[in-house]
């Protein structure tokens, strides 16, 4: 049985793989988003943005899955790195001019993140089951989930002050270098060899399997669901660099602040959870979050002031974070290790796909309602769809981790 101390020195280099990794993608993205929006001027660029790395990430993701359950959970990893080193690479030779048609060559630069990102999640999830000890996952994932939105926090207002400041070639080079860094972490990650699962199931039989265990789950689907609705609608982060220009009437200084203010209140509500786990009445503290959620989303919509958006994305980000570390332990506590890359690749698929879905119906929602509008219109769509969710779904309004908890430890 590992001890704490060794756990807390593999999980603190995982951890590191993902901050990195997780810095690369946050720098790059918000890179890409200026530089679309500079490039066309237009808010449906944006939401096509968020479509171009759906189709990759939505094809690739279950298949994902499947490879980190049979194979090496250590090389997926590492290929995702090597991947978002190369698109680095070929945005910042975009940036610099050297190729006709940019603007095609940018969404194929995010269609290859989209690839990164589905090899990405289930590679960290599964590596983070091989580390730490089910007793040991709501702490940890807490501590997860709180550095993740770290990354989100810092990454964005990195890219937007080395746009500001160094340019946009150089900011894509950073965010490559970030990703070797990933690359080096995992390659030293200390993890016990894994016996490889039997390859007589086919990749159909596979993705049934989990697709199944998922479906029949008292506590997942829902939560999946929820989730993925109010990602969906209340989508106003991919509207920023509109949102900045059009009614701040600011620069890239502002966006990188207001991208990276959900994600402060994200990371401080993530780290006292890690102290204090909402382990009674769990379910109910998760249809707040959303609830708090969609109202922090309304009315940041109706601010004109840089400093009144940056509050109430702050409490988007924090009252989001609830739901996040409550649905992260679930996840973790409630997948078979043998399965747990296809769970956690499904729960990419229900959870990023709306993230990229999410930047498309804003975008056009934009073009048809107006900005302001289209933003307000998804906070009241997200607070009604968490009291749609809290009155059908019994099982996850009265979820209590502490039951979780106990039925683990009960099994043993």
């Amino acid at each position: 049985m590992q001890n704490h101390s060794e756990v807390g020195k593999r999980y603190l280099t995982l951890l590191m793989y993902r901050i990195w990794s997780t810095l690369s993608y946050q720098m790059m993205m918000v890179a890409i988003g200026w530089h679309l929006f500079d490039l066309t001027d237009s808010v449906i660029s944006l939401g096509l943005m968020g479509l171009a790395e759906l189709i990759p990430f939505f094809l690739l993701s279950l298949y994902a899955g499947h490879a980190v359950d049979h194979y090496s959970r250590r090389m997926i990893a590492i290929l995702a790195c090597i991947l978002h080193v190369f698109i680095g690479l070929l945005l910042m030779a975009v940036a610099f001019g050297y190729f006709d048609s940019p603007v095609i060559l940018i969404y194929v630069g995010v269609a290859l993140l989209g690839v990164g990102r589905a090899l990405l999640r289930p590679s960290f999830q599964s590596l983070f089951g091989d580390i730490v000890p089910r007793e040991q996952t709501p702490k940890y994932s807490a501590y997860s989930s709180a550095a993740f939105q770290g990354c989100i926090m810092t990454g964005p207002a990195i890219g937007g002050l080395l746009i500001a400041y160094v340019g946009l070639p150089w900011t894509y080079l950073v965010s490559g270098l970030a990703a070797l860094l990933g690359w080096y972490f995992v390659a030293i990650l200390k993890i016990q060899t894994r016996q490889v699962q039997e390859q007589g199931q086919s990749f159909i039989g596979s993705l049934f399997e989990g697709l199944h265990y998922v479906r029949n789950h008292s506590l997942l689907m829902p939560a999946m669901m929820i989730d993925m609705m109010a990602v969906l609608f209340g989508g106003a982060v991919s509207m920023l660099p509109a949102f900045v220009k059009d009614v701040l009437g600011a620069g890239p200084e502002t966006l990188g602040i207001l991208r990276a203010a959900p994600a402060i209140g994200a990371v401080l509500v993530g780290i006292y959870l890690a102290r204090r786990p909402i382990l009674q009445h769990s379910g109910r503290y998760m249809f707040l979050g959303v609830t708090g959620f969609g109202l922090a989303i309304i009315a940041f919509s109706m601010t004109t002031n840089v400093w009144f958006s940056a509050l109430f994305l702050f409490i988007s980000g924090a009252c989001d974070s609830v739901s996040v570390v409550i649905r992260n332990a679930v996840l973790q506590l409630s997948s078979p290790d043998n399965m747990r890359g296809r769970i956690s690749s499904i729960n990419g698929i229900f959870v990023g796909s709306s993230n990229e879905l999410g930047a498309l119906e804003s975008g056009l929602a934009a073009s048809v309602m107006g900005l302001v509008p289209s933003i307000a219109f998804g906070g009241a769509v997200t607070v009604l769809v968490a009291i749609g969710f809290y009155i059908q779904s019994a099982s996850l309004r009265n979820l209590k981790l502490q039951e979780l908890f106990n039925n683990l430890k009960n099994e043993k």
